[in-house]
């Protein structure tokens, strides 16, 4: 599903029109994306957990190559699906 197809969806559910829930869902990403900008974690409900988590500096090796090259260390965003979500993957997708 893109961004178009979101949209139509959560605004037929929401009965929003499409512009309003455009500039909810912007909203929304902009204030998620200020959060992980101060390192702060987002919970959303019967959802899931993102948050910000270091990934250490390590060495990897060109496999090409042979040459040993140092990455650096950086931040990385990190999804935890919530409980429910997760038995569902594990089902195929499947509702029961």
């Amino acid at each position: 599903m893109n961004n178009k197809e979101f949209i139509a969806e959560l605004a037929q559910r929401s009965g929003f029109t499409q512009e309003d829930t455009q500039q909810l869902v912007k909203t929304v990403t902009e204030t998620m994306c200020n959060s992980f900008a101060e390192s702060e974690a987002v919970t959303l409900a019967g959802f899931g957990t993102f948050d910000i988590k270091k990934r250490l500096e390590r060495t990897m090796v060109n496999p090409a190559t042979g040459q040993r090259m140092l990455v650096p260390p950086r931040l990385v965003l990190n999804f935890k699906p919530n409980s429910n979500i997760k038995g569902k993957l594990k089902k195929g997708g499947k509702n029961d």
